[in-house]
């Protein structure tokens, strides 16, 4: 076997593993949001992608293992949404880039939302550390960008954390209770209705703390319609 056949195999090899990983992982994420960790089984996982449960134990020896593994990959795609929020862009783009990715997040990712909600209602056992590191670091560098805003009065006097507390909280419900949403819309929201409820909680948020929201799209006759089921 050539040196450039060895190496491709081996890329293919690779490349297959992770393909598996992120089966794995997909199949956890919706078992440990729908049963929590405690009711969640490595068959139910093994059952939910496809594999032998013995291939699950192969990859994740343990279900803590799987578990933190799965709060890991949500962490990473939470932070790259943090990133959104621009230190250097104005009040207004930097908010409106940060809400509107959030809400794309509870959209894309609404397992996962779950599993970390529930890890952190039952008091943090298995992701404490990245609460007290990674996330603290981020919120304290955000919190001062926020009073500098302040300072230069940019936007109107407030706790930061209170801000930024109300944009997780109203962003990630749409994840978090997503079944109720989607019963009392009559089923799920459509492209124009996220569209929507992205612009509305921008609006409130950014009018609230004295900027002006200007969305690229406002409330439609058409769009009223639909949230309304109709």
């Amino acid at each position: 076997m050539s040196q450039t056949e060895g190496a491709e195999k081996a890329g293919t090899r690779a490349e297959m593993r992770e393909e598996t990983e992120r089966l794995i992982l997909d199949a956890a994420e919706q078992v440990f949001a729908e049963s929590g960790f405690g009711g969640a089984t490595m068959q139910a996982i093994a059952d939910g992608c496809g594999l032998p449960k013995a291939n699950l134990h192969y990859y994740f020896a343990s279900k803590e293992k799987l578990y933190r593994r799965v709060v890991e990959r949500i962490f990473t795609v939470w932070l790259e949404a943090a990133d959104s929020f621009e230190t250097s862009a104005s009040p207004e783009v930097a908010l409106r880039r940060y809400i509107t990715r959030k809400m794309q997040l509870s959209r894309e990712h609404r397992y996962g939302s779950k599993v970390w909600a529930n890890e952190v209602m039952h008091g943090a056992p298995i992701i404490q550390d990245y609460l007290e590191s990674t996330l603290r670091d981020w919120t304290e560098s955000r919190v001062a960008v926020i009073r500098r805003w302040i300072a230069a009065g940019a936007v109107q006097p407030l706790e930061p954390r209170w801000l930024l507390y109300m944009i997780w909280s109203t962003t990630q419900h749409y994840a978090d209770f997503a079944h109720q949403i989607e019963t009392l819309n009559h089923g799920p929201l459509s492209d124009a209705q996220w569209q929507e409820a992205t612009e509305t909680v921008c609006g409130i948020i950014l009018r609230g703390i004295g900027l002006e929201a200007r969305g690229s799209t406002a409330v439609s006759g058409a769009g009223a319609s639909e949230a309304a089921g109709t």
